[in-house]
């Protein structure tokens, strides 16, 4: 949505016009409830606790989507590829991250538009992890 203030536009980011930090803690925290229990990703995981995932994930993609740098201060450059090439990422593995992530997006009812845009985004980002042919 763009705003006129004192004579400028200012255009919120993607962010801020889905409600910020809360929405993504909610997806992120729903996400993790499916990997929890899932026997293709779980084990990607070596911490006995996804809380640090979690946090993680959440701070990836508010970042990514206009919101604070926190990610990338606390952690650098993300590098995605290059941290997931310890993990056989195959197209199992995309696909139960794509079904957990996508039952995660839908408890957020957001618009269409902005559900498209980030589920477009999150195929893309799925589909580039993937480091192990069929």
């Amino acid at each position: 949505m763009d705003q006129i203030r004192r004579g400028t536009l200012q255009t919120e980011t993607f962010f801020e016009q889905v409600g910020g930090e809360p929405t993504f803690r909610r997806l992120v925290h729903s996400f993790y409830q499916g990997v929890a229990g899932d026997p293709v990703l779980r084990p990607m995981y070596p911490e006995e606790d996804l809380g640090p995932a979690e946090e993680r994930l959440t701070l990836f993609l508010m970042q990514y989507w206009g919101g604070p740098r926190t990610y990338s201060d606390e952690r650098g450059h993300p590098r995605l590829r290059m941290r997931h090439a310890p993990f056989t990422v195959d197209r199992a593995a995309h696909d139960a991250w794509l079904g957990h992530m996508r039952a995660a997006v839908r408890e957020l009812e957001l618009n269409e538009d902005h559900e498209r845009q980030l589920w477009d985004y999150l195929v893309y980002a799925a589909a580039s992890m993937v480091n192990t042919p069929e």
